[in-house]
């Protein structure tokens, strides 16, 4: 059989796109080894970052304004939600989709072979199978532990969040490449704390960022009681976008795989679900998805963030804690132009140079823009490793 659509890959971002699929008549086949699975990462985003087509109930917890702890406190008067995984999985239907429950071996811009042999035919393959191997490349690190809400109300009180923590509270040295605490309610009466790295290449092994973020609870005296869960995540940050002017022999990569992946974030499943009706649009037209989906003014945005990324991947704790301060007083319109909106480059723009023209020292700006200490935390993550 011949099918309009073939997904591989069914996390939220394949789903997503699959259910859309379906729900505009196209017929639709789905590939993954295990189609039924739970997700096991902790999805967030800010709410208006959400398709209106998600129900509410996919809301896990909603926080008002967040908290960013740079060399000062900012607060953020954007709701922030993290995402139940059970009902965002309920809410993206499949049910009527040809569904193959094995690995695909094999991707063509028409065609899907599969672990047995076999091999599904289609108008058009998307490739959604998520990012491939970090190695040396600008990456995220992050280890979580999800500690009782009760338990952690002394760093995170109820109905707060802390997107960005840059306080000297987790052990590091001045000298070790710089991380930050991430800590929401999850709505399941934990919180997460977690101690999260951006651009550092190579990224951070598991086991420092569990030390540091042991070592922040303890300073906020938070105690464990031994029988907490944790989740850890590694990926790279710069998967850019299919290329332009240039015909696609093979499948077309979408969520963080073509290029939704924010750089300087690390957030990719709110924007892929954003712009799935845009591929299903040009689907349903029969035109380009490729070219809906990455017009010029998100080519640049994903350019500016790509050197937003470089900049932050050479800082110092000391020096990302000044930057970030620089970037927070900035206006609504800049700040989401930085953070979610995929194609407002001149805001972005207006962002990235005040953000550099303000922060302080003076001659760290040399470093944020690249005229010294280029490669500062080149073969970090290799040293770290072997103190482990």
């Amino acid at each position: 059989m011949h099918y309009d659509v073939c997904v591989v890959g069914l996390g939220p971002t394949g789903r997503g796109l699959a259910s859309r699929c379906l729900a505009a008549g196209l017929s639709v086949a789905v590939v993954d080894p295990r189609p039924d699975r739970i997700w096991r990462p902790t999805y967030s985003a800010w709410l208006d970052e959400l398709p209106e087509w998600l129900p509410p109930t996919v809301v896990a917890t909603r926080v008002e304004a967040p908290t960013v702890w740079a060399t000062t406190e900012h607060k953020i008067v954007r709701p922030y939600v993290v995402l139940a995984k059970h009902e965002l999985r309920r809410a993206l239907p499949i049910e009527t989709a040809h569904v193959e429950a094995q690995r695909a071996t094999g991707l063509t811009q028409h065609r899907v072979v599969l672990a047995d042999g076999r091999a599904l035919a289609a108008t058009v393959v998307f490739d959604a199978r998520g990012l491939p191997p970090v190695r040396s490349r600008p990456a995220a690190s992050a280890y979580g532990v999800f500690v009782d809400a009760g338990r952690a109300a002394a760093l995170v009180p109820p109905g707060e969040a802390l997107l960005l923590d840059w306080r000297p509270e987790n052990g590091a040295g001045e000298d070790d490449p710089p991380s930050f605490l991430y800590s929401v309610p999850i709505g399941d009466g934990t919180v997460i704390f977690e101690e999260t790295t951006l651009g550092v290449p190579g990224g951070l092994p598991k086991a420092e960022l569990r030390r540091r973020v042991l070592n922040r609870l303890a300073h906020h005296g938070v105690e464990l009681a031994g029988t907490e869960t944790d989740e850890a995540c590694h990926y790279p940050l710069d998967q850019p976008p299919p290329r332009r002017f240039r015909p696609l022999r093979g499948p077309i990569p979408f969520g963080s795989r073509g290029g939704m992946m924010h750089p300087c974030t690390g957030y990719s499943v709110a924007d892929s679900l954003a712009r799935v009706d845009t591929a299903v649009a040009a689907l349903v037209a029969g035109t380009d998805p490729v070219a809906a989906l990455w017009p010029t003014p998100a080519r640049t945005v994903y350019w500016m963030r790509r050197r937003g990324l470089a900049g932050m991947g050479r800082l110092t704790r000391e020096q990302s804690a000044a930057m970030f301060d620089s970037f927070f007083r900035a206006g609504p319109r800049q700040q989401r132009a930085l953070l979610s909106d995929p194609a407002d480059p001149s805001a972005l723009g207006v962002a990235l140079v005040n953000t550099v023209a303000r922060t302080w020292p003076f001659d760290w700006r040399y470093d944020l823009v690249g005229w010294r200490n280029r490669k500062r935390w080149a073969g970090a993550a290799t040293a770290t490793t072997a103190d482990d």
